[in-house]
């Protein structure tokens, strides 16, 4: 990754914690856990997806209907 990727998945990676956090009303470090634990992430860091592109608000809900499989 270049930084300019990395930047955008670091920008990325913040916006999601932190709906998260509002959204569910969780911690930090649930929210991270969350995030890091998923298939959506690993998409996010792998550059062929081209995820890291997308807006917050589409990788946030392809997150969140992973997150709702899962329970």
């Amino acid at each position: 990754m270049n930084g300019k990727e990395i930047f955008m998945v670091e920008t990325m990676t913040r916006d999601l914690v932190v709906r998260l956090m509002e959204e569910r009303g969780i911690s930090m470090r649930e929210a991270m856990r969350l995030l890091y634990d998923s298939h959506t992430y690993a998409s996010l860091n792998n550059l062929k997806t081209g995820l890291y592109y997308q807006s917050a608000a589409y990788v946030y809900d392809t997150l969140t209907q992973e997150i709702n499989k899962q329970n």
